[in-house]
């Protein structure tokens, strides 16, 4: 008989989603903590835009963060909580003193790849250990992120491609 947690998904495959769910914790860390720096630093004549914009994205991943963070304790192990552990963990690096907008929207776009790329990665491995869970909330997110994604990329007069 396989070898289950709480909630009845399997402790070998619980490991390898809390890992990966570790690093998407680490990469929102660094992406909330990049995108505060823009909004409190931007400047220009798209100011007020950029300014109430970046604060959407801040309060979204803070509770993404959260999210993330409850998950890795429900199916069994802890999350990361230190920002040394954030900093080597994550791939989405710090952004210091961005104040040009088009600079700071192609670090979030950048940044979102990064997200996507992990999140798919998760919806992976979440389906094929049976976690609905974990499943369903990288399904929102990427939903989410890809629309903002072209958002931001029609803000740059890009095309998402």
């Amino acid at each position: 008989m396989e070898k289950t947690n709480s909630i009845g998904l399997e402790v070998s495959q619980t490991k390898t989603l809390a890992t990966n769910l570790n690093a998407l914790l680490a990469n929102y860390q660094i992406f909330y903590q990049n995108v505060r720096g823009f909004h409190w630093n931007i400047r220009g004549d798209k100011f007020f835009e950029l300014h109430a914009k970046f604060e959407e994205l801040y309060t979204d991943a803070l509770v993404k963060i959260d999210e993330i963070a409850e998950r890795i304790l429900t199916i069994g192990f802890t999350p990361l909580h230190s920002f040394s552990d954030y900093l080597k963990t994550s791939e989405i690096k710090e952004n210091v003193g961005v104040s040009d907008g088009v600079k700071a929207v192609e670090a979030v776009l950048e940044s979102f790849k990064i997200l996507l790329m992990k999140e798919r990665e998760l919806l992976k491995i979440a389906q094929d250990a049976d976690d609905e869970g974990t499943g369903a909330l990288m399904s929102d997110y990427i939903r989410e992120q890809e629309k903002s994604v072209w958002m931001y990329n029609s803000f740059l007069g890009k095309r998402s491609n």
